[in-house]
């Protein structure tokens, strides 16, 4: 009976050190083991993210999930993702990690957690040529729209409130690509992205009879990485790799390439003072 006892004692000790191994391993420990990187970017919002001449994933944030996969030594997956896919594929676990320009609010982060930032944008207006749009307070006056669940979708909404406008002239998309798509339609005559993204489709050629008009007054829109909230070592190594993107030169080398100048020392100072 003895060594019977023993034996149990044996087994409950192995599976307790076990458990607690299991326990202590991360997300970074995931991916390792796994060899894969599954990384969801949003391939409708160049120049962050989008498909090339060959259909393949291509953009900043797409260079940034590779960069990451290779610092860590795997192999990297792009997954394409809407702005309402973001959250829920990390926690359905489809993703590791997202590179999708996803804005800190506060609300956010009480679902998904957030790395430093990683680059700053100005939410803009993009409209017909005869439209009025000297400032962003026309917008009352016309039809607006812009994609489903953006955060420059949420701060109209809450500068039009404030300024008693109501909303009966905004319409949703439900994509990026269905947004612009609406506007070059005729279904909205104003609409609201990122200065990065109405900069790209205006030099595309495709938007010539469109004009980039006002910034959302006194707003400049912070992003991060997101991932798992509770995976604090995770969001650590995420951090790190964001801090060497900039010590080594790499955050700098892909503005050029997808901006076509050098990273300004205001937006290195934005990400600075952001942490």
């Amino acid at each position: 009976m003895k060594l019977v006892k023993r034996i149990s004692l044996v087994v409950a000790s192995i599976s307790v050190l076990g458990a607690i191994s299991t326990a202590s391993a991360d997300q970074l420990d995931d991916v390792i083991n796994r060899g894969t990187l599954n990384c969801g970017v949003v391939l409708d919002f160049p120049p962050m993210g989008y498909t090339d001449k060959d259909n393949k994933p291509a953009g900043f944030d797409v260079d940034y999930c590779n960069d990451l996969a290779k610092a860590i030594g795997v192999k990297s997956n792009v997954i394409n993702l809407t702005w309402g896919d973001r959250i829920p594929s990390l926690i359905s676990a489809k993703t590791d990690v997202v590179i999708g320009s996803t804005s800190d609010t506060l609300e956010r982060a009480k679902s998904v957690g957030f790395t430093y930032p990683y680059f700053v944008f100005k939410f803009q207006v993009l409209s017909k040529k005869g439209v009025k749009m000297a400032s962003f307070d026309d917008l009352k006056d016309v039809k607006v729209g812009a994609a489903l669940g953006t955060t420059y979708e949420t701060e109209f909404f809450a500068y039009a409130d404030a300024q008693g406008w109501g909303r009966d002239n905004y319409t949703s998309f439900k994509s990026e690509n269905d947004a612009f798509l609406g506007l070059y339609q005729g279904k909205i005559d104003a609409l609201i992205s990122t200065n990065t993204n109405i900069a790209t489709k205006l030099a595309s050629g495709q938007f010539d009879d469109f004009v980039a008009g006002p910034y959302i007054p006194n707003y400049d829109d912070v992003v991060g990485i997101i991932t798992k909230r509770d995976q604090l070592a995770w969001i650590n190594y995420l951090n790190l790799f964001l801090d060497h993107q900039i010590r080594d030169g790499r955050l700098d080398e892909l503005h050029v390439k997808h901006f076509g100048t050098p990273v300004s020392p205001a937006m290195i100072q934005s990400l600075r003072d952001n942490k």
